[in-house]
């Protein structure tokens, strides 16, 4: 029988090495699991050398120091939507296809090419063998694994069913982020197209109007059309130096502390509730925004109930995950609706938020004992909808945003060329 050589980890931390005869290595690392060990090398002897480690003395080895991975508090930042969705559909077909959770997250832990996801999941995995549930050891990180995913991930170890929870979870992340890029990409064009007309505006009035304006000094303003003066005017003023800068600096800076002044307002409650209200009113992008909110509000309540969470904690989590002041209101007076006794319906109509044919496919789900399932089909439908009001509102933006593209430019390049045109048919007249 072959000896393998192991590096591995004790429940305190402390990193020890030495060899244990074994079949296989996946024996190998069985038997070092059986000792209360958690192995991070396994190599069959005569065919590789482990890594040594550092400052490593047999069991005396690194004493007292666990990896900076699994220290907690030593993990900062945040991980993005679409990292997090690989690694959950990867833990989900690992532990479908049966392997072990610690050794389905040593797994990964070993490929994540992300270094603040890969210590998580380190973390996540010492935890797991220190003797903490999966959702125990999820919540130590509030900042990457939000309430929806660990009380996810709890009702799974609850119920048994943990890989089927976090496929749910990972088609939930796969179509909260189909939805988001949906209409992202929607604003893209005319942002580009936005920055596009100012950095042309403010190229011809700092450099190209001046010298147009002391081509027409000898006309006099009084001679200039009334467009030419006030592009001129504008231009002149942009140069002004009233100060030691050009007001083309101050007036980018105004814009830059009033957005700055507007983003911390939009963080106060009162801002919150104020801006949330607005985004909801809007023409067209109010619409997008409302269906956008009870498409969240129905897949992330339908996928919680369909894992077994309660229906008050499920509402709990929805109130904190709908992206939207108002729609977290609303949702809050249907949490205490139906901590009340009521069903789910009745406060639905009362919010005025949640448009009928949604109460109506809701009030279908509850009467026939299907709510999970109903609320996932209203979420499609209005992901569908979403979708579509996207794509109409892109092809309405793009001829917009030309024409009006070509219309600061136009009108700058014909105030520019008037005064030229009028000398030449004086000229000629002559």
């Amino acid at each position: 029988m072959p000896n393998f050589q192991f590096t591995a980890l004790d429940a305190k931390g402390e990193q020890t090495s030495g060899t244990v005869p074994a079949a296989t290595d996946a024996e190998a690392i069985q038997m070092l699991r059986a000792q209360g060990l958690y192995p991070t090398q396994v190599v069959e002897e005569g065919k590789g050398k482990i890594a040594p480690v550092k400052g490593a003395k047999g069991k005396a080895a690194a004493k007292g120091k666990a990896p900076a991975a699994a220290k907690k508090g030593n993990l900062g930042g945040s991980v993005k939507p679409k990292v997090m969705m690989i690694f959950t559909r990867q833990l989900a077909t690992l532990i479908d296809s049966g392997l072990p959770l610690l050794r389905g997250l040593t797994v990964l832990g070993k490929q994540e090419p992300n270094p603040t996801l890969r210590a998580t999941i380190n973390a996540l995995a010492d935890s797991v063998q220190g003797g903490s549930t999966f959702s125990e050891s999820l919540a130590q990180h509030p900042k990457i694994f939000n309430k929806l995913y660990v009380n996810m991930v709890k009702a799974g170890e609850l119920g048994g069913v943990l890989e089927i929870v976090l496929q749910r979870l990972a088609e939930y992340q796969e179509k909260a982020h189909k939805l988001k890029n949906k209409i992202v990409s929607a604003m893209v064009y005319p942002v580009i197209v936005m920055f596009i007309a100012v950095a042309i505006l403010v190229f011809l009035m700092l450099f190209i109007v001046p010298k147009f304006k002391e081509m027409f000094a000898e006309m006099g303003d009084s001679q200039l059309p009334m467009i030419s003066r006030v592009v001129f005017g504008f231009s002149e003023f942009m140069l002004a130096r009233p100060l030691l800068l050009p007001n083309a600096v101050y007036i980018f800076l105004a814009i830059f502390l009033c957005g700055f002044l507007f983003k911390l307002w939009g963080k106060s409650k009162a801002g919150r509730q104020k801006i949330d209200s607005i985004k909801l009113k809007l023409p067209i992008l109010g619409d997008i925004t409302r269906k956008t909110a009870i498409a969240r509000f129905s897949r992330t309540l339908g996928t919680l109930v369909t894992s077994g969470v309660p229906i008050l904690q499920a509402l709990n989590i929805t109130r904190d995950t709908a992206g939207n002041v108002v729609v977290s209101g609303a949702i809050d007076k249907v949490y205490e609706a139906v901590k009340e006794g009521e069903s789910i319906v009745t406060p639905l109509q009362a919010t005025n938020v949640f448009p009928a044919m949604m109460i109506s496919m809701v009030d279908v789900g509850e009467e026939t004992g299907q709510l999970p399932e109903m609320l996932l089909k209203v979420a499609d439908v209005y992901d569908d909808e979403v979708d579509n009001s996207v794509t109409a509102l892109t092809s309405i933006l793009e001829p917009i945003m030309i024409v009006f593209l070509a219309l600061v430019v136009g009108a700058v390049v014909f105030a520019l060329f008037l005064p030229l045109i009028q000398i030449i048919t004086k000229v000629g007249n002559a």
